[in-house]
């Protein structure tokens, strides 16, 4: 059995007869009736009642909702295809580091949900060590992860965009750290206690590493624990500043500038694996809805910001 099969027996039972389903559907009335031969050697038996008037058999009768029920799900087929090659339907599978998932790829996502609200998404979020096992499992065809990453030549990882956010030290408004002006590192040491202690990198930072040795009370703590403590005006400790943006705007977190400690930053990248073939329309439109929310946050690398290469053996990965 095919769809023109199927359509020209729907098309006689509607029409009343094989003539005027042949004009409705455009071809000649032969055509029309080697077709429903066809689909009556596909049955078993005859589906119609040749005569002055054309009538369904008990065989047409009991076939006759399951043709037009195939046919309606095959156009339904059809135009969801045709919809997926421009990205109105289709699946976008992602994974990305915890402290992108809001501020980054979230509003991302809205905007792609926006203007394509057929779109099915699956999303994951965890640390860089798990966004490629996502990548290298296929449970995924994006990954948001650090930038450059150890594993980047092996799994054929192929960057999108590079991204560049910087690494702030925040403290409560009313901390002691926040209330002196531009603090020194023996500032920081001496009433940032407990001092957080956070992998935003595959390795802690060297320098802040030296910071929560000095400190001695220094705690190794999840992202999500670190940033309720700091709310709560217990501790300090370094972001990337993309993880705790809102904070900062409310004003129920500050940021802390140490005169004498260098500026940080994290480096990422929307990557995928080569070897996984063309992205599909829908994941070409979430990649375009992530450069712009990129942009608008203004984490797009610049030419010289970009990481070299691959391996990345002199610049910490970040982790979360």
């Amino acid at each position: 059995m095919d769809l023109d099969q199927l359509a020209a027996f729907d098309r006689i039972v509607r029409e009343g007869g094989f003539g005027r389903a042949a004009v409705a559907l455009g071809i000649g009335q032969p055509a029309v009736s080697a077709r429903i031969r066809a689909l009556e050697d596909g049955v078993g038996g005859a589906l119609f009642t040749r005569g002055r008037r054309v009538a369904l058999t008990a065989l047409g009768e009991t076939f006759l909702p399951f043709a037009r029920r195939a046919v309606e799900v095959l156009g339904e087929g059809v135009e969801a295809a045709r919809l997926a090659q421009t990205g109105e339907r289709g699946r976008v599978r992602v994974a990305c580091l915890a402290s992108l998932a809001g501020g980054l790829l979230g509003p991302a996502l809205g905007a792609l949900l926006r203007a394509h609200p057929g779109v099915d998404c699956l999303v994951r979020a965890g640390d860089h060590e798990h966004v490629v096992a996502l990548l290298l499992d296929g449970v995924v065809e994006l990954g948001l992860l650090t930038w450059p990453c150890t594993e980047a030549e092996a799994a054929d990882l192929q960057a999108l965009l590079a991204l560049r956010e910087p690494v702030v030290l925040v403290a409560h408004p009313r901390h002691a750290l926040a209330a002196r002006p531009r603090p020194s590192a023996d500032d920081l040491v001496r009433l940032g206690r407990p001092f957080f202690r956070l992998r935003w990198w595959q390795r802690h930072h060297p320098g802040i590493s030296a910071l929560a040795e000095r400190a001695g009370a220094a705690a190794d703590l999840p992202m999500e624990a670190a940033r309720a403590l700091c709310l709560e005006g217990v501790g300090v400790g370094f972001f990337v500043r993309t993880y705790i943006a809102e904070d900062l705007s409310r004003g129920t977190l500050v940021e802390v500038e140490v005169r004498d400690l260098p500026r940080l930053h994290r480096d990422s990248a929307l990557v995928r694996r080569r070897r996984s073939g063309a992205l599909s329309p829908a994941a070409a439109n979430l990649v375009e809805a992530i450069r712009r929310q990129a942009q608008r946050l203004g984490l797009l690398a610049t030419a010289a910001a970009r990481p070299g290469g691959p391996r990345g053996g002199r610049h910490p990965a970040a982790s979360r």
